[in-house]
């Protein structure tokens, strides 16, 4: 298949689940696709099974010198970017009255900060037509125990996809979100939970979901394909993949 052939895309966060499954529908597709991440050993293992049209690379997506190189590399390699997946983040399950202004500072800076001047930085090199896709959350509207700074920022990217839209739209580039419900990536181990809690979390969120089940990062990947290169007539809106649970 090569629908996407001759299309250049960077994913932020993409070694690994929601990113990585979007990055290989955009290869099998024809595209060629920079993926980051910030462990080495799953940059590795990306590139290996990603193939010979992927680029895998260590950026931290909260880290301003960081997104500096990077947007050097993608001019370096690919001349310009036709959509730009800014996919990076995490959150940290911390009681409100246990809330640290370094984990708050984390939350913000990762899922807030980092998007921001990773959008400024590669719109220079995006023409017209090209796309930028925000992840967002069901936590920007859901309120939600143990993840307040994280749905803070999330809130925070949402109202980014519209007043970026808005800043970008003279180029004719767009903006929009797809903002994930429970998805099977292990995110629960990655933001300190054991295996024990974080089965029970999910257990609940199964069973609070009104289709009764957890996403795959397949169907993230093809909302973002959507989002990217079908919904030429779309800006400044956020895609729900959450199996209803922030609408019904």
């Amino acid at each position: 298949m090569d629908r996407y052939k001759g299309k250049t895309v960077l994913i932020t966060g993409g070694t690994t689940g929601m990113g990585f499954a979007t990055a290989k529908l955009f290869i099998d597709e024809g595209a060629r696709v920079m993926v980051t991440g910030r462990t080495q050993k799953t940059i590795d293992v990306a590139q290996s099974e990603l193939g010979e049209n992927a680029i895998a690379i260590y950026s931290d997506a909260s880290s301003l010198s960081d997104i500096d190189s990077l947007a050097d590399t993608v001019r370096e390699k690919f001349g310009k970017l036709d959509v730009l997946f800014v996919n990076a983040g995490l959150g940290r399950f911390v009681p409100f009255d246990a809330m640290t202004e370094e984990v708050y500072d984390e939350m913000l800076d990762l899922n807030a900060k980092g998007p921001y001047f990773t959008v400024q930085k590669l719109a220079p090199l995006m023409p017209k037509g090209s796309a930028v896709v925000l992840t967002t959350s069901i936590a920007n509207v859901k309120g939600m125990p143990m993840i307040s700074a994280y749905g803070a920022a999330k809130a925070a990217l949402r109202s980014l996809a519209r007043t970026l839209a808005a800043e970008l739209l003279p180029r004719e580039i767009r903006v929009n979100a797809v903002s994930p419900g429970p998805i099977a990536t292990g995110i629960g181990l990655k933001a300190g939970m054991s295996k024990e809690m974080a089965d029970q979390v999910f257990l609940q969120m199964k069973e609070s979901n009104p289709m009764k089940r957890i996403g795959q990062p397949e169907e993230i990947a093809k909302a973002v394909a959507f989002l990217a290169f079908e919904a030429t007539y779309t800006t400044g809106a956020e895609l729900p993949v959450d199996g209803g649970w922030s609408q019904l």
